[in-house]
């Protein structure tokens, strides 16, 4: 018997133009949109490619972290590896799952996932990473508006979307 595909969610920041790197980092600051990540994502996986690990430089703390790569002889300590999406969705096992990025992470794995938390970021910053995902096949089922913060470069917009069903 065939198991079941595990929950997917992509989790993005992105601004109007679908900017969402420079650099190998974000190209903005914004503290309350990390929180509101931290939080989303504990005690998730975390599906990325390596890029995005090495702007990180290491596993966050409570999640667990799949790194989607090309090269089958990299490792790092407290990861696991894939070479494909489907044995990065292998390794959810019971455990929701977050797409993290980069861009080319989020287009591989889009066709899988059920949801997309957006960040809009309402900034016009330059940027060499743009997301190229299709939201026609999803509907928004909620936005929120949030304030640029104290330690936040510029205001946001959270919006929660869901694949649309046949």
């Amino acid at each position: 018997m065939e198991s079941a595909r595990p929950s997917l969610t992509a989790i993005v920041a992105a601004t109007a133009q679908n900017v969402i790197g420079l650099d190998g980092d974000m190209p903005w600051r914004l503290s309350s949109d990390l929180r509101r990540f931290k939080a989303l994502t504990m005690g998730g996986v975390m599906l990325m490619g390596r890029k995005t690990f090495d702007s990180i430089g290491r596993p966050l703390p409570g999640r667990k972290t799949v790194v989607l790569t090309r090269n089958h002889d990299w490792t790092a300590d407290g990861v696991e590896t894939a070479v494909d999406p489907e044995s990065a969705l292998a390794k959810i096992g019971d455990l929701r799952g977050y797409v993290v990025g980069g861009a080319e992470i989020y287009r591989l794995l889009m066709p899988y996932c059920d949801r997309v938390l957006l960040t809009r970021v309402w900034s016009q910053v330059a940027g060499d990473t743009r997301l190229e995902i299709d939201l026609e096949n999803f509907q928004i089922h909620g936005r929120m508006r949030i304030p640029a913060g104290p330690r936040d470069d510029v205001p946001t917009e959270f919006q929660d979307w869901r694949r649309k069903r046949s």
